[in-house]
């Protein structure tokens, strides 16, 4: 670990003692990290927190956080904490719309034919895996309660970075799983 020092300039007003004092608590006190495993997929985180951004502005500290879940209510939860928190600081929030929490269905109809499709295409089992982080199956299922929805797709790299990019052999695969499975259903 290599830390530099340099003078700066003087673009802010320092921060005063009892407004640092309410900054370090309001961060000890935020969630940060995995808050809570799935009980029906081993290995799947279903709800997590992180501090994403302390940064100042002209007269200005600004916390940034980002929370995450496959369980809205957990996700409110989560939410409500943060708001909490930051009420006690004196601190105010703004909080943004993310994707809806989405739990996925392992006994689902749908799942199992595309585990069918899947076996039919390579000679083998799926692995069925989940994410807890927003799917756009979080945001069809608040729109039509109780849809028997999957999510699968081609394989994605560095998803979310500046290296993000599609697998592009999985695509085609992709292509004829849906084909099939759409062929299934109908």
């Amino acid at each position: 670990v290599v830390v530099t020092l340099t003078a700066g300039g003087h673009e802010t007003a320092p921060v005063v003692r009892a407004e640092r004092d309410r900054l370090l608590a309001l961060l000890a006190v935020l969630p940060h990290g995995v808050l809570a495993m799935s009980r029906q997929i081993p290995g799947l985180v279903e709800s997590s927190s992180n501090l994403a951004v302390v940064r100042t502005e002209p007269a200005l500290l600004r916390v940034t956080t980002s929370s995450r879940s496959s369980v809205g209510s957990a996700l409110t939860g989560i939410v409500r904490g943060i708001r909490a928190a930051a009420a006690l600081a004196g601190a105010r929030i703004e909080a943004h719309d993310g994707y809806p929490g989405w739990q996925p269905d392992l006994a689902s109809p749908v799942l199992g034919v595309v585990r069918g499709v899947y076996s039919k295409i390579w000679g083998t089992d799926p692995e069925v895996t989940a994410v807890h982080a927003g799917l756009e199956c979080g945001l069809l299922g608040e729109r039509i309660p109780g849809i028997d929805m999957v999510s699968f797709g081609p394989e994605i790299r560095g998803a979310h970075s500046p290296d993000e990019r599609v697998h592009i052999p999985s695509v085609g695969r992709f292509w004829r799983a849906l084909q099939l499975t759409l062929g299934e259903l109908a």
